[in-house]
């Protein structure tokens, strides 16, 4: 059976915290990393209901999209809610962990799954994310140390690029020259008189948040006490395949055709399916956003797409989006729509960690409206 800190590492691998929003609040917010886990279960909400079911299915870990504790607080005392969804997973030995933001964004996250699940193709970000910025490292060394230094950087997170790592490159030997002054301790040459020695070029990019890690890594490795070397920032790496919403294409329908298309892939929920505009327009090219989305409308209103599907659209946004006469609107409960990556993230770590772990999907409908009259 796996730890609990491989399973984190798996789904950090596929959910990178870092590429949470700011204000979000993600990653394992109880458990002990070195606990074996037996069962992981998936839900949408940490609610009470959910904990409870968690617990009597003997859970080890319950991986949820919404955070528990999305703002600050200095107590969870068992008087409060999730106070008591908290004790109730304590209590059953059950570690938590929030995928939210970060699952939004991600291949196979939120918005991916929600267009996997109304099977569009020729799937792509709405926004793609851009890459991390890069840095490079140059620096010189003994021919005899380079070993060293372009291992001890590698292992602070130099040279990873894509699915590769410890690449870096080393030129040809060249000379360079010094003078050790009074109060220098050089491992080559004598204080005061100058020296020749034989280096090499040894360069790696890196991610930029690694640049601290990466530079005090190579002067920990390197012999020299006072290395040469200087960290240059790499021009802008583009977009990533990432990115926040879907569009995709289906064979033509109508927009009531698509609605039940919707409905019939989407939990039910008491919420329903709405739909702005005329029911007979021919739909073939989605946009969509799992969760909140009215912050893409503008985004959405001009891109030459036929509906727009997302949830939580109010009143005066959607109206005017409607009379500008642009794509139509879906809007679907929150919570249906961001239940379709359960699944998915379900089936990803079966497929890591095989018959090593037991995986379910709570079918708890959190959704908070529970009647329509």
């Amino acid at each position: 059976m796996p730890a609990l800190k491989e399973v984190l590492d798996l789904i950090h691998t596929w959910y990178p915290p870092a590429t949470a929003e700011s204000w979000d609040a993600v990653g394992l917010v109880y458990g002990d990393p070195e606990r074996e886990v037996r069962r992981v279960m998936f839900a949408v909400d940490p609610t009470e209901a959910v904990a409870a079911e968690a617990a009597e299915w003997k859970a080890d870990l319950l991986v949820v999209h919404h955070p528990l504790f999305l703002k600050p607080v200095h107590g969870f005392p068992a008087t409060t809610p999730k106070g008591r969804t908290l004790a109730a997973l304590a209590g059953a030995g059950c570690a938590l962990l929030t995928a939210h933001t970060n699952a939004d964004q991600a291949v196979d996250g939120v918005s991916d799954a929600l267009a996997r699940a109304l099977g569009l193709t020729d799937v792509a970000p709405i926004l793609r994310a851009p890459r991390e910025p890069m840095d490079k490292l140059t620096a010189y060394v003994p021919a005899d140390a380079a070993a060293p230094v372009r291992a001890a950087i590698a292992e602070a997170g130099a040279g990873r690029l894509g699915d590769y790592e410890f690449a870096s490159f080393t030129s040809a030997p060249g000379e360079t020259r010094f003078r050790p002054l009074e109060g220098a301790n050089p491992m080559i040459g004598t204080v005061g008189e100058i020296e020749t020695v034989e280096e090499v070029r040894v360069e790696a990019v890196l991610l930029r948040s690694r640049r601290a890690a990466v530079v005090s890594a190579m002067l920990a490795a390197h012999p020299y006490e006072e290395p040469a070397y200087d960290v240059s920032e790499v021009a802008d790496p583009g977009l990533t395949e990432t990115g926040t919403g879907r569009v995709g294409s289906l064979p033509p329908v109508t927009l009531r055709e698509f609605a039940e298309t919707v409905s019939k892939a989407l939990p039910h929920t008491e919420h329903g399916v709405r739909v702005a505009g005329d029911p007979d327009r021919l739909v073939s090219r989605v946009a969509l956003c799992g969760g909140a989305g009215d912050f893409l409308l503008d985004r959405v209103a001009g891109s030459g797409v036929d509906v727009y599907l997302t949830s939580d659209l109010r009143h005066h946004p959607a109206a005017e989006f409607v009379e500008k006469g642009g794509p139509a609107l879906v809007d679907v409960a929150h919570w249906a729509a961001e239940w379709t990556w359960l699944p998915v993230v379900e089936a990803r770590l079966q497929g890591a960690l095989g018959e090593t772990v037991e995986t379910r999907v709570s079918t708890i409908v959190t959704d908070p409206w529970t009647m329509r009259v």
